[in-house]
Formats: structure tokens, C-alpha cells, sequence
């Protein structure tokens, strides 16, 4: 289906146009005729899938046809993380400029007394994290009380960062008549709890089966020796030519870490984490983008939410504890129809690890062990040590509590909250 059949007004359809796009994805076009009726919805949508859009146009066709007297925050789009935040207010924008709305971002990590003063100036749309939109709410520099559409982005990720009590909060100050729309790509027990709470009367849209990883991405797994990853990972880059490659690890240094060794063997790489400054992660990622930088290492919660258009290659250079984050792991890549490339480097204390990605992905990962690397059979698994921004494996759950505060920091969230937590911020 075509974007000019879907009722959009000539300014988006123009700016959809000058964006590249002419054809609407599966999500766009149950999404957008749904929210231009003014529906609640419940949208089960991967990343990668054009979700962004999916809400961003018939929301600004809403404002469009209902003109407000004077500026004022009309629309709220809470999001997890800085990077997704940034990504989103800039979609905003593109499809936008041909209308006179004026968007804003707000996150932590950057000063708040100059979102302070843009906020005074007005704003029609913001894009927020949870954490800094309270600090605002807390100081009175923000008015939400003419909200008319709500939207909660990425919401499994929110839950799963903690973020449960910040969203509640946030919406005991929102008006009750307004338009809400949740955006998530798996329903767990706790997402329909939250939606059963704050959508009315919601249409239900899933456009991939609960937790399927997007299907253009090979997957496969090198068994090697823990010791031997990196080499393995820095041999396969180099006899593949690979120009443009996201590794995932589980902790901030041994993200450090590895950035540094790949740099040393000639493969320019930088890390991004919790503990790196909002423009060093801004300008890390322009770096990937701009093939400036060729190997971007990352922890999961950094580089949830990063849109990289046509990443062929993302390698888990360690598995995650926990399964679904491997599904956002490779999300990454194959995006807007592209093939894309998954290469997970499996050592023996990552087995159980691997058999859960497999139970959850209902298929065996193809197992290749490159010649030269094979793992030593002598070698006996050893418990996974935990960084201090982990969750304990097979304790997802019970540690989110412990865990709420670090990451809110990290991504947008109270400055007041302990140095100790603080540091656990993937």
C-alpha cells in the first residue's frame, strides 16, 4: 500500500516523499488509519519495522486538524533511552517541516537549564525519557496538562530498565481525555497489565509473532575459547572485509576494553555505554555511520533504540543473560528489507545461555567452527562473571529493583540518585 492512500495530508505526504518513501510497511498501514480515527492502540512491532513513522505522521496529522490558540505541549512520546529519544524528535522534525509545530528532546546526561530555557520558549511535541521528564515535572518547568496523544515507545524496554514507577507518575499528571498508543515488541504479563491500565477500549496490532526475530538476518554461532574471541573476532572482520560491524558485550569495561584491543590490531572501534558522556556516544555513532569508525562495541542498553540504516554485520561477542535482549541484539541489523548478518562467538561457560535463545527462538542456531579456532574439549565451564551494570543470570526479575535507578540515570534519569547505583548504567 502506498503512503497517498492511507489519508494523510499533502504536507506529510510531501515530506514522506522527500524522505525517500513512497510504499508503507505492514505497522504504517494498520497504524496510521487507526490513530487518524482517534483510536487507543496496542502495537506489537520490532524495531526495524518502521514503527517511528507508523505513529509519528497521523500524530501530527491529529495537531494538524485540531489547531491550538496557543503553544503548548499537545503530544508526549516517552522513550528508554537518550539515543532513541534523539532519533525520534528527528523523525519529528522530518516529517514535520512542512508544519508549523515545534518539537522538542529531553533527556539526561545534558544540561538541564538549557532545556529549561527552550521550554519556555514553547513546545507542541516532546520526546522524553522518563527520568529528566520528572526532574521538569519536579521543578515546574514543564506543563503537561495539554497532552492530547500519548505515546510509549519501545514499553518492554522501559519495564524492563525500571521504569514502571516514573511512567506512573508521569501519567497522574496527564489529562484523562487524550489519545494513548503503546508501541512494544514483545506483550509480556507486565505489558498488558500497563496497557489494561492506560489504554481505553485499544485496537490490537502485532505485525511478527511475540519475540520472532526479523527474518532477513542469518544467524549463526563460531564456537571458540573464551580466550580466543577476540582474535576470532578480529580474523573473521578482516577476512570478510567487513566495513561496518555492531559488537555487543555485557559489561561498560570490557566494552572499553575490546575497542581498545581491535583498535590496537588496526580496526578503528570505539565503545558506548552508560558511563560515556551523551556527546561522546552522540559522536561515536555519527563516526559508525560516517565509516569513519569501523567497529562500534556496545552494551545493551546503549545501543537500544540506535537506527542504523543497511548495518550488514552485529556480532554478540558475549551472549546476553537474558534471551529477548539477543532478539534487540540482532534487531539491529536486516532493517527497512535489508539482509543482515548475525555472528555470535559461544564459549563453554555461554551453553545454557545459548540453549535459552534457542527455546525462545524455537529453531537451533547453525554451528560453525572456523578452522584454526576450534574449541579445546579440556576446557571445563566456569561461572559467567557479572560486570556491576549485570543482572545475574536467571535472576532477570527479582534484580530489576536493584538495577531501577542506575539505568534511569544513564538514560535520562534523577541526578540525586546514589554514585553507587549510578555506576551499574549499562
Amino acid at each position: 500500500m502506498l503512503f497517498n492512500q492511507l489519508g494523510l495530508s499533502a504536507e506529510l505526504l510531501r515530506a514522506v516523499e522527500e524522505q525517500g518513501y513512497s510504499k508503507a510497511t505492514p505497522i504504517q498501514q494498520q497504524a496510521i488509519p487507526l490513530i487518524l480515527e482517534g483510536r487507543d492502540i496496542l502495537a506489537g512491532a520490532q524495531t526495524g519495522t518502521g514503527k517511528t513513522a507508523g505513529f509519528t505522521l497521523p500524530l501530527l496529522q491529529r495537531l494538524q486538524q485540531s489547531p491550538s490558540g496557543k503553544r503548548r505541549v499537545r503530544a508526549l512520546i516517552l522513550t528508554p533511552t537518550r539515543e532513541l529519544a534523539a532519533q525520534v524528535s528527528e523523525s519529528v522534525r522530518d516529517y514535520g517541516r512542512h508544519l508549523p509545530f515545534k518539537p522538542m528532546v529531553i533527556f539526561g546526561g545534558v544540561s538541564i537549564n538549557t532545556q529549561i530555557f527552550k521550554l519556555r520558549k514553547g513546545a507542541d511535541i516532546v520526546v522524553a525519557t522518563p527520568g529528566r521528564l520528572l526532574d521538569h515535572m519536579q521543578r515546574g518547568t514543564i506543563d503537561l496538562g495539554g497532552v492530547e496523544i500519548l505515546v510509549l515507545d519501545e514499553a518492554d524496554r522501559m519495564l524492563d530498565m525500571g521504569f514502571i514507577r516514573d511512567i506512573r507518575k508521569i501519567l497522574k499528571e496527564l489529562p484523562k481525555e487524550r489519545q494513548n498508543l503503546l508501541f512494544s515488541a514483545t506483550f509480556s504479563k507486565e505489558i498488558r497489565r500497563l496497557a489494561a491500565d492506560l489504554l481505553n477500549a485499544p485496537t490490537e496490532i502485532q505485525v511478527a509473532q511475540r519475540n520472532t526475530t526479523v527474518e532477513l538476518v542469518t544467524q549463526i554461532v563460531h564456537p571458540v575459547d573464551r580466550s580466543r574471541k577476540r582474535e576470532l573476532l578480529s580474523h573473521r572482520i578482516g577476512a570478510e572485509n567487513w566495513r561496518q560491524v555492531l559488537v555487543f558485550t555485557r559489561t561498560k569495561h570490557g566494552a572499553n576494553r575490546l575497542a581498545e584491543q581491535l583498535s590496537g590490531d588496526g580496526l578503528k572501534s570505539v565503545a558506548i555505554h552508560g558511563n560515556k558522556s551523551q556527546a561522546a556516544r552522540t559522536r561515536a555513532l555519527a563516526d559508525f555511520k560516517a565509516g569513519v569508525v569501523r567497529v562500534l562495541v556496545a552494551t545493551d542498553i546503549a545501543a537500544r533504540g540506535l537506527d542504523i540504516d543497511r548495518l550488514p554485520h552485529v556480532v554478540n561477542y558475549e551472549l546476553p543473560n537474558v534471551p529477548e535482549d539477543y532478539v534487540h541484539r540482532i534487531g539491529r541489523t536486516a532493517r527497512a528489507g535489508q539482509e543482515g548478518h548475525a555472528v555470535s562467538l559461544v564459549c563453554v561457560d555461554e551453553h545454557k545461555l545459548l540453549g535459552d535463545i534457542e527455546r525462545l527462538l524455537k529453531c537451533k542456531i547453525e554451528k560453525q567452527i572456523i578452522p584454526g579456532y576450534e574449541p579445546d574439549p579440556r576446557i571445563k565451564a566456569e561461572p559467567i562473571r557479572q560486570g556491576r551494570n549485570q543482572r545475574p543470570a536467571g535472576r532477570a526479575n527479582g534484580s530489576r529493583k536493584k538495577f531501577r535507578a542506575g539505568a534511569a540515570h544513564a538514560h535520562g534519569g534523577h541526578r540525586h540518585r546514589s554514585s553507587s547505583r549510578q555506576r551499574r548504567a549499562g
